[in-house]
């Protein structure tokens, strides 16, 4: 079973719906209790960093999802999903996120001509030696602010967009992405697939 968190944020059905597709069945819950029982967690999200740590903290589900990880048990994060795990976010003001990995989420300063939100189809480069892509392929992204993490070794994938920024992070079994696998056609869903099926057995980060 694979638990999607509701807190919320949009795109919940469209989660659940390309989990199905690779063969797992996947619940909606905004519940504390089934979320810290969960086998798999799923993080979605979508809209500002503040109000995505508001609506956890009003729902009692931080510390769930914390128990979640410190636990070690599989966890995928998508879009706001990656950005709520590290310590800090800087979107309209300095906000606390839930601290799993060091660093901070920015906004994009780009060149002359570029233009924010970064939105549509990018390729990926992978840098981990666990690739649930291959390189060049292509997912759909859609935000204004990215992830810098302060320890490079989570960073999983880039992707150049005015300069390389983190297009994925993965320590252990927590794995997450800056972009929509669920929007992201056949590429997006071998991706989900690969990630439930290396779920059932626990990943090691490398040096571990």
């Amino acid at each position: 079973m694979t638990t999607i968190v509701d807190y919320g944020s949009g795109n919940l059905r469209s989660v659940q719906k390309a989990l199905e597709r690779c063969g797992t069945a996947a619940t909606i819950t905004s519940e504390p209790a089934a979320i810290a029982a969960a086998e798999r967690l799923v993080l979605p999200g979508v809209g500002a960093f503040g109000d995505a740590m508001r609506a956890l903290h009003a729902r009692g589900l931080i510390e769930p999802i914390r128990r979640h990880l410190e636990a070690e048990k599989p966890f995928l994060g998508i879009c706001m999903g990656l950005q709520l795990l590290f310590e800090t976010g800087l979107e309209g003001g300095r906000h606390e996120g839930l601290g799993i990995l060091p660093g901070e989420v920015v906004r994009f300063d780009l060149p002359a001509g570029m233009k924010v939100p970064h939105m549509g189809w990018n390729t990926t480069r992978w840098r981990d030696d666990w690739r649930p892509a291959a390189d060049g392929e292509h997912f759909y992204f859609v935000h204004s602010f990215y992830a810098r993490p302060a320890d490079d070794s989570v960073v999983a994938a880039v992707t150049d967009y005015g300069g390389e920024f983190c297009a994925a992070v993965r320590r252990g079994n927590l794995f997450a992405t800056q972009f929509h696998p669920e929007k992201s056609q056949a590429a997006g869903l071998r991706l989900l697939a690969t990630w439930l099926e290396s779920s059932s057995a626990p990943l090691r980060t490398p040096g571990t």
